[in-house]
C-alpha cells in the first residue's frame, strides 16, 4: 500500500498560527535536550540570515532560511503529534516567547503591535478576532520521563524564568532573553525586523503522515541532529499508559530509568538502542512460549504491537517484571557476580562472550526466564550443562555452516524444548565427527573470522588453571611464531600458532623470536606484567623455541580436544 503524505513547506508563522495547529509532544519522546550550544547555533543562523553583514537593508524579502523538517500526524484527539522535530519546535516556542516578553507593554508602534499579534497566534489559541487566550498554549508535552516539563509550561504562560528554575527550558529561555536584550540595545530602531523575518521567512518542512506507524517509518529514514526514535521509546509509552492507569506512574518512571542505566552499561552497541536489546532478548522467550519455530523474524516493534500492544498493555506487570529480571541476570553476567554464579559457570560465560555470533544470548535468555527459581536463581549443575552444550554446538555448527541465519533453525527448536521443560539436546542436528575433523583440518582460521577468536577462547579455558579475565579486558590474537620473522613457515596462520593475549603484551612482543617473547609472557621484562593466559606461560617456561613442527602438533591437539568436547556433550554421531 502506498504511503500517503502531506508535504508543503511553510513559514514558521504559517505552521504555528493555523487554527488547527495544536502540537503534542507524545509520551514516548525523549525529554527536551537542547543545550546552549544548539540554541546559540540557531540564534546565530537567524541573525546572519535576517541581517546580512549586520545590515537590515541587505535582506532579500524573497529569500528563505530552512530550519528543517518536522514529521507529525493527526492523532485521534485531532492534535498534531510530533514524531520528529520536537527539539526544534520546542526551542522555537521558547524563542518566540522571549521575543514577545521583550516587547512588554511599552512598545506600541504599529510594527511592534503587528509582531506581537503574529507571535500571539503562534503561542496561544485565538478567537475570531485574533485575540489570544493566554491560558491555552498551542503546544503540550506528555514526555513521560521529562520531570521539568512543568517549567516549560510555566515559562510559556508567564514569560518569566527566574534563576531558581534549572531545567533546560528555563536555561535556554534565559539565553534567548539575554541575546534579544543585547540585540535590542544595539539596534533598537530595527528590532522588529528580526522576529518578523523569523516568522515570515524562516521555513519548516512539515511532513504529515496518515498514521503514527507511517510517521515513525519516515522519521527513521531522515537524518536528524537528534538520535533516532527507538522501538523501546514506543514500548515505554505503552507501559507508561498502562502503569498510569494503575496509579503507578511515578514507580514506573523510576524503574524505567533504573532499567535504562543497567542496559546502557551492559549493552554497548554501536548503532542500536541498549533498551531495544533487552526487549529483543525477551521477545525470544515470548516467541518460544507461543510455539514459534520459524526462523524468519518479524521486526521488534511489529512483534510487540500485536494485539494492540497486548504484552505491554494487558500484561504490563508480568512483562515489565520479566524484563527487569532479565536485565539483572545479564548485569550479573557482565559483573561476573560470584554470589550468583559458580566459578565453572563464569568460565563458560566468559568463553561465550567470544561466541562467533549473538544467538547464545537469546537462547540463554529463554533458559533463564524459564528455569529461574523464585529468587531469580538457576540450578548450577543444570546451567553449567546447558552452557557447555550450547558452546559445543554453536562452535561446531559455525565451522560447518557459517552464517547466523541457518543457525536459527536448531536454536529456535531448542528454545521450544526449554519452555516445555525439556533439556537442550540438539538431537536432530548432531555432527559427523569425521566430517567435522575434515572441516577443521582445512579451515582457514584467519584473524578476521569471529570463530578464530572463539576457538582460542574456548581452548584457553580447557586448561583448568586458566583464570577468568574481567570482561572489559582486551584480548587480541597473538602469533606465537611471529609472522614477520624470517623464514615464515607455511602453517604460520594455523590455529596452532595462535593464542589470545592481552593487548598491551601483544603489541610489545609482536615480532620477537620465541625466546624474547617468552620473557614477556613470563613477566621477566622489568616493570612489565606477565600474561594471564596460562598455556602461554607454560609454553614459555618449558620450551626453548616454538617451531613449525610445534605449530602442527598444537593444531592437532586443539582439533583432537575439540572433537572430544563435541563427543562428550552428546553431539557426535
Amino acid at each position: 500500500m502506498p504511503i500517503r503524505l502531506s508535504i508543503d513547506q511553510k513559514t514558521v508563522f504559517e505552521l504555528l498560527s493555523g487554527k488547527n495547529s495544536y502540537f503534542l509532544i507524545p509520551d514516548y519522546q525523549r525529554p527536551y535536550a537542547w543545550e546552549e550550544s544548539e540554541c546559540s547555533t540557531l540564534w546565530n543562523d537567524i541573525i546572519s540570515f535576517a541581517f546580512p553583514d549586520s545590515d537590515y537593508s541587505k535582506f532579500d524579502e524573497d529569500d528563505g532560511y530552512f530550519l528543517g523538517p518536522i514529521v507529525l500526524f493527526t492523532n485521534s484527539d485531532r492534535k498534531l503529534e510530533v514524531i520528529d522535530g520536537q527539539q526544534r519546535l520546542t526551542t522555537l516556542m521558547l524563542l518566540l516567547r522571549a521575543f514577545y516578553h521583550a516587547y512588554g507593554n511599552d512598545m506600541q508602534d504599529s510594527r511592534s503591535l503587528t509582531v506581537k499579534r503574529n507571535i500571539e497566534q503562534c503561542l496561544w489559541k485565538t478567537n475570531a478576532f485574533q485575540e489570544p487566550d493566554m491560558s491555552a498554549l498551542k503546544i503540550e508535552s506528555e514526555t513521560a520521563t521529562d520531570k521539568d516539563k512543568s517549567e516549560f509550561v510555566s515559562v510559556l504562560l508567564t514569560g518569566d524564568a527566574p534563576d531558581g528554575l534549572k531545567s533546560r527550558y528555563a536555561v535556554n529561555y534565559r539565553f534567548f532573553q539575554e541575546k534579544i536584550s543585547g540585540f535590542k540595545a544595539t539596534m533598537p530602531d530595527y528590532f522588529s525586523f528580526l522576529p518578523i523575518r523569523l516568522l515570515g521567512n524562516c521555513i519548516l518542512l512539515p511532513i504529515e503522515a496518515e498514521s503514527q506507524d507511517t510517521a515513525l517509518r519516515i522519521f527513521s529514514t531522515l537524518n536528524d541532529r537528534g538520535k533516532p526514535l527507538s522501538d523501546s521509546d514506543i514500548f515505554k509509552a505503552q507501559l507508561y499508559k498502562a502503569f498510569s492507569a494503575d496509579g503507578k506512574k511515578d514507580e514506573f518512571i523510576a524503574e524505567w530509568k533504573s532499567l535504562e542505566n543497567i542496559c546502557g552499561k551492559i549493552f554497548q552497541l554501536a548503532n542500536d538502542n541498549p533498551m531495544d536489546e533487552i526487549f529483543t532478548r525477551y521477545m525470544y522467550f515470548e516467541r518460544a512460549k507461543r510455539g514459534v519455530r520459524v526462523s524468519t523474524l518479524e521486526g521488534l516493534r511489529k512483534f510487540y504491537e500485536a494485539g494492540n500492544y497486548e504484552l505491554l498493555r494487558k500484561y504490563h506487570h508480568q512483562t515489565f517484571d520479566n524484563i527487569k529480571a532479565l536485565a539483572d541476570f545479564w548485569n550479573d553476567i557482565a559483573n561476573q557476580e560470584r554470589t550468583r554464579f559458580s566459578d565453572r559457570v563464569l568460565r563458560r560465560l566468559f568463553v561465550l562472550n567470544y561466541a562467533p555470533n549473538g544467538m547464545w544470548t537469546y537462547i540463554a535468555s529463554v533458559y533463564f526466564l524459564q528455569n529461574r527459581d523464585k529468587a531469580g536463581l538457576l540450578n548450577d549443575d543444570d546451567f553449567y550443562e546447558f552452557l557447555t552444550k550450547i558452546t559445543a554446538f554453536i562452535w561446531a555448527f559455525t565451522i560447518l555452516r557459517p552464517g547466523v541465519n541457518i543457525l536459527r533453525t536448531p536454536i529456535f527448536a531448542e528454545m521450544l524444548n526449554i519452555v516445555n521443560g525439556r533439556k537442550v539436546t540438539f538431537s536432530g542436528f548432531q555432527f559427523n565427527t569425521r566430517e567435522l575433523r575434515n572441516a577443521l583440518d582445512i579451515y582457514t582460521f584467519s584473524n578476521n573470522r569471529p570463530i578464530t577468536r572463539a576457538m582460542l577462547a574456548w581452548y584457553a579455558f580447557t586448561d583448568p588453571e586458566q583464570e577468568i579475565f574481567p570482561l572489559e579486558t582486551v584480548l587480541e590474537i597473538e602469533h606465537i611464531y611471529a609472522r614477520n620473522r624470517i623464514p615464515v613457515p607455511d602453517n604460520s596462520e594455523a590455529i596452532g600458532n595462535k593464542s589470545l593475549l592481552e593487548k598491551k603484551i601483544n603489541i610489545r612482543a609482536s615480532d620477537y623470536r620465541f625466546q624474547d617473547k617468552a620473557k614477556y609472557y613470563l613477566g621477566q621484562v622489568p616493570k612489565k606484567p606477565d600474561t594471564h593466559i596460562h598455556e602461554l606461560k607454560r609454553l614459555a617456561g618449558t620450551m626453548s623455541d616454538f617451531t613449525e613442527q610445534d605449530i602442527t602438533q598444537r593444531t592437532q591437539r586443539i582439533i583432537d580436544t575439540f572433537i572430544q568436547f563435541i563427543t562428550e556433550n552428546g553431539l557426535a554421531r
